[in-house]
C-alpha cells in the first residue's frame, strides 16, 4: 500500500512538473491576435502598436488577424471556438464586453462563461465632427441645425453597436433632435463619406479622426469625455457645451478563451503591464489620443460589468437598436 501511494505521489509530481515546464516554456510559436476592426481603424492602431511591443518583450511573432462586422460578434466567436492555449487572443472592448448584452437580440456568447479577461490596456475618447460644409461650429449649433432640419442630418458610424453609434443616440436622446444613422463596416470608410459630403455628423475615436481635423480636412466640435483633451485643448467637451453628463469613452484590451490557465492568464497580463511601461508606446498612444489604461484580470471583469449596466441604461433611453 505504501508502495502504491509513493508510486502516485511520484506520478502526480510528474505530472505537474510537465505541466509547470509547459507553461514555463510559454510562449513556444507565433500568437494570433483577432481585432474586430478594419485594418487602420482606432483598434488595429492601437492593438498593432501595444501587439509589436509585447512581441519584443516575449520573443515571438503577435500576428494580427483582422476579423471586423457584426458589432465584433465575428471576432468574439473566433476567439470562442480556438483552443486555450494563449496562441489565439482577441482584443476585447466596450462594444464586445458591454455594448452588445443590451443592444443585440441574441448574443452568442457569455462573457463570463464564454471568456477570459486577461488586462484593459486603453481608454480612448470621441471626437465629435462634422463636415467643413455643414454650418456649424459648436456642438449647440449642431442642436440647432438639427432641430430645424429635423430627420435630414445625417451621422455615421463606425458600426452598429460601437460607441461611434451608440454616444450619438444617446447624443440624439438628450438633446431632443431627430439625426439618420447610416452605419459603416469601418472608421476609415465612414470618414472619407463625411469628408464627401454623405454623412454631415460623427463620433469617432480620436486616433482616425484627430489627423483628419489637425489637418482641417474636417471640423472637431466637441469631446466625449468628462475632461477636456489634452491633444485638442481648443475643443470643448460635449457636457460643457450643454449636454451635462454626457460622456462616451471606448476602452479595451487583451481578452482569451474560457479556461485559459492561470499561469498564461498571469504572464500575459504582467506583459501587458510591462509594455504599457514602455516609453516609446507610452508616446505613440498619446499621440493617437489614447491614454493608458492598465488593469489586473479582475479590475478588468469589474469595468466590463459597470459599463454593462451603463450601456444597457443608456440604450433602453435612447431606444438605439441595430439598423
Amino acid at each position: 500500500m505504501k508502495i502504491l501511494s509513493t508510486r502516485l505521489a511520484c506520478l502526480a509530481s510528474l505530472i505537474g512538473l510537465m505541466a509547470f515546464n509547459a507553461f514555463a516554456a510559454y510562449p513556444e510559436k507565433p500568437i494570433r491576435l483577432i481585432v474586430g476592426s478594419a485594418p487602420g481603424g482606432a483598434p488595429d492602431v492601437l492593438m498593432r502598436t501595444l501587439g509589436a511591443q509585447m512581441s519584443k518583450q516575449m520573443g515571438v511573432p503577435i500576428v494580427i488577424d483582422n476579423k471586423p462586422g457584426a458589432s465584433y460578434v465575428i471576432s468574439t466567436m473566433d476567439l470562442v471556438r480556438s483552443a486555450p492555449d494563449g496562441y489565439t487572443l482577441a482584443y476585447g472592448n466596450v462594444v464586445s464586453l458591454a455594448t452588445n448584452i443590451s443592444l443585440l437580440t441574441k448574443v452568442p456568447y457569455s462573457v463570463e462563461k464564454d471568456l477570459t479577461l486577461i488586462a484593459n490596456a486603453l481608454r480612448v475618447v470621441n471626437l465629435m465632427v462634422v463636415n467643413n460644409d455643414l454650418p456649424v461650429t459648436s456642438v449647440q449649433e449642431l442642436i440647432a441645425y438639427a432641430k430645424k432640419n429635423p430627420g435630414k442630418v445625417v451621422f455615421g458610424s463606425d458600426g452598429n453597436g460601437t460607441t461611434s453609434h451608440l454616444g450619438m443616440e444617446y447624443f440624439r436622446s438628450l438633446a431632443g433632435i431627430d439625426l439618420l444613422h447610416v452605419p459603416y463596416k469601418s472608421a476609415p470608410a465612414m470618414l472619407t463619406d463625411l469628408m464627401g459630403g454623405s454623412v454631415q455628423v460623427a463620433l469617432s475615436n480620436s486616433p482616425v479622426a484627430g489627423p483628419h481635423v489637425q489637418a482641417g480636412r474636417m471640423r472637431g466640435i466637441g469631446i466625449t469625455d468628462n475632461k477636456r483633451s489634452p491633444t485638442f485643448p481648443m475643443i470643448a467637451t460635449v457636457a460643457e457645451q450643454g449636454l451635462a453628463g454626457y460622456e462616451v469613452v471606448a476602452w479595451g484590451g487583451l481578452i482569451g478563451p474560457a479556461n485559459l490557465p492561470p499561469e498564461i492568464v498571469k504572464r500575459l497580463n504582467a506583459e501587458v503591464l510591462q509594455a504599457l511601461k514602455n516609453p516609446e508606446l507610452i508616446e505613440k498612444y498619446k499621440s493617437l489620443g489614447a491614454e493608458i489604461s492598465p488593469s489586473t484580470p479582475e479590475e478588468f471583469s469589474e469595468l466590463s460589468k459597470r459599463e454593462t449596466a451603463k450601456w444597457a441604461e443608456v440604450i433602453k433611453r435612447s431606444g438605439a437598436k441595430i439598423d
